[in-house]
């Protein structure tokens, strides 16, 4: 009986770490009664009383060409 070689072991490569974020990345961060928005590159919102409206502010930052 002629039996075929055993299959050459699979190696795996290690999971590497998901890349660093490319581009902007918009936050809010609060102070106290206040709320602001600030971007990875350096860009930083007027403080609100509204955190919807330090959202809007980051979220339009972040669609600005």
């Amino acid at each position: 009986m002629h039996e075929e070689p055993p299959a050459p072991a699979r190696t795996t490569l290690p999971e590497l770490p998901p890349p660093p974020p490319t581009g902007h990345s918009a936050t809010t961060i609060e102070r106290g009664s206040f709320c602001l928005a600030r971007c990875t590159c350096g860009w930083s919102g007027p403080a609100r009383r509204s955190r919807d409206r330090a959202r809007t502010d980051a979220a339009e930052h972040l669609a600005a060409p």
